[in-house]
């Protein structure tokens, strides 16, 4: 038995610095840095303004993910389920689609959640629904 250290293990007595310059240079020898993504490119973004956040932004753009506070999310939720409403074949879809809007904007109005404050009202569900009847007809 050896008093080797496990492969990928930083041994006794050695510097952290000394160690992990090993393991890079190790691993150039092995071409473990070859044909990464960006090889031989500036990095993107680094003369412009510095934003904490950068790394997270473009984590999200490169993701194609958005992130909106919850009062404004809502607002968008709310578009959707207009659009939905407007294309909705029966009436209990409707009312299926008005309840649940509104169970969103009761609970972000409630909430009082971080962003912009929420102005936006559940919808009269009978309203909407003699809307959609009238669009029918």
């Amino acid at each position: 038995m050896t008093n080797a250290p496990a492969e990928g293990r930083k041994p006794p007595g050695v510097s952290w610095e000394s160690w992990v310059d090993q393991q890079i240079r190790l691993g150039m020898e092995r071409g473990e840095f070859e044909n990464l993504p960006g090889r031989g490119q500036a990095l993107e973004g680094i003369d412009g303004h510095h934003d904490e956040d950068w790394w997270l932004k473009s984590k999200l753009r490169r993701e194609r993910l958005s992130y909106l506070p919850p009062t404004l999310a809502v607002r968008k939720e709310l578009e959707e389920a207009r659009a939905a409403i407007a294309g909705a074949q029966r009436e209990g879809v409707v009312r299926r689609i008005v309840g649940d809007i509104n169970a969103r904007i009761r609970d972000v109005n409630r909430r009082g959640a971080a962003g912009p404050p929420s102005t936006v009202m559940p919808l009269d569900e009978e309203a909407v629904v003699a809307t959609w009847r009238a669009s029918r007809a």
